[in-house]
C-alpha cells in the first residue's frame, strides 16, 4: 500500500505509455497497483465506482494544448476532486521491428494527439505514409510489434519500445522543443492540505449569455489580485450551440480566504460553480503576490471589524 493510501490505481493503458512513464515518476504511485484502462471515461468510471482508488489521465499538452476529452469528462460527467498534478518531457519516437528502416515505412499506428504533435515531421520525412489511428501510444507498439509487416512503425514513447521488443528508428522527433504532458491524479473525494503552492480548478456557468458577463466573473479574481494560469471555455452539452461554460485553473488553495471569498461571490452570482479540486502545483505560481494581497485583506478585514464592534 502507498503511503497516500492508493491501493489501486487506474492509467489510460495499455503498459507502455506516456501516462505510466509520468506516473512511475511517483513513488507512492509507483508502489501500488497499476491497472491500465483502454480509455479516459473508463478509467473515471472505474474512479467512481470504487473499483480502483484513484485514476491519473493526460489533462494538458504544450503543444496541443487541453485534452479535451480528459477535461470534459471532468467537468460533465464524474464528480471527482484533482489531488495533485504531474509534467513530465514528451519524446516521441518512431519504433519498429528489427530490421525495418526508415526508408521502409508506409505505414504509422498512433494517436491523434502524438501524430499532431509530429504532423510537419511525417509531413516531410514520411509524406505518403498511411496514417493509422490506435487507442494510445503503447497500443500502437503492440500492434507493430505484433504484424508480419516489413513497412510499418508506430509513433511512441522510448518505453513502449523497450516493453514490445522495437527498435528506435528515428527519435525525439515532434515538431516543436519543450514538448511536456501535464497529467491529473483524481479520486472521489478529499483536498489535499495547502502547501503554499496550489492551484484550484473550477466550472462556472454563466447565469446568462449576456455582454459583460465574462467579465463580471473575472473581475472577482482581478479584485482579489488572484491569478488564472488558464482561463478557456467549452460547450455546455446541453444548451444547444453558443451555450458555453469557463472553466479556470486559478493560484491558490480552497483554504485561502481570498480564493475562498472569490468563490462565494461567484456562487452567489453566477447559475453554478464546479469545485474541481485544490492541489499541488508544479511550476511556478504567484506565491509573493499572494501573501501581500493577504496581508492587506488581513488588514483590510480587521478594520471593518473594528468599525462592527461599534454598532451598538
Amino acid at each position: 500500500m502507498s503511503s497516500t493510501g492508493v491501493e489501486r490505481v487506474g492509467f489510460f493503458g495499455p503498459f507502455g505509455t506516456f501516462t505510466q512513464q509520468a506516473l512511475r515518476t511517483q513513488p507512492d504511485l509507483a508502489s501500488a497497483e497499476q491497472v491500465p484502462f483502454r480509455t479516459v471515461p473508463d478509467i473515471l468510471d472505474a474512479v467512481q465506482s470504487g473499483a480502483v482508488d484513484a485514476g491519473f489521465v493526460p489533462i494538458e499538452n504544450s503543444i496541443e494544448g487541453m485534452v479535451n476529452f480528459t477535461q470534459d469528462a471532468l467537468a460533465f460527467d464524474h464528480d471527482l476532486v484533482i489531488q495533485r498534478e504531474v509534467v513530465i518531457d514528451i519524446e516521441h519516437c518512431l519504433v519498429a521491428r528489427a530490421g525495418i528502416e526508415l526508408s521502409d515505412v508506409t505505414t504509422v499506428h498512433s494517436i491523434p494527439v502524438a501524430t499532431a504533435q509530429c504532423h510537419r515531421y511525417l509531413r516531410t520525412t514520411l509524406p505518403d505514409a498511411d496514417i493509422r489511428v490506435a487507442n494510445s501510444t503503447a497500443e500502437a507498439a503492440q500492434t507493430v510489434a505484433e504484424s508480419d509487416a516489413t513497412d510499418v512503425a508506430a509513433l511512441a514513447p522510448r518505453v513502449a519500445a523497450e516493453l514490445y521488443g522495437l527498435n528506435v528508428i528515428a527519435a525525439d522527433i515532434a515538431d516543436h522543443e519543450g514538448n511536456q504532458t501535464r497529467f491529473l491524479l483524481v479520486a472521489r473525494e478529499g483536498v489535499p492540505a495547502p502547501t503554499g503552492h496550489d492551484k484550484t480548478a473550477l466550472v462556472i456557468y454563466q447565469r446568462a449569455d449576456e455582454p459583460g458577463s465574462l467579465i463580471s466573473i473575472l473581475q472577482e479574481f482581478a479584485a482579489r489580485r488572484i491569478n488564472l494560469s488558464n482561463l478557456f471555455s467549452r460547450p455546455t452539452k446541453d444548451g444547444g450551440l453558443g451555450d458555453y461554460c469557463f472553466i479556470m485553473y486559478a493560484d491558490g488553495h480552497v483554504s485561502d480566504e481570498l480564493l475562498a471569498d472569490t468563490m462565494r461571490s461567484l456562487h452567489a452570482k453566477q447559475a453554478r460553480v464546479k469545485f474541481l479540486g485544490s492541489y499541488p502545483a508544479v511550476g511556478e505560481h504567484a506565491e509573493v503576490t499572494r501573501a501581500d494581497t493577504g496581508s492587506r485583506w488581513d488588514d483590510a478585514d480587521n478594520w471593518l471589524a473594528a468599525i462592527r464592534k461599534q454598532i451598538r
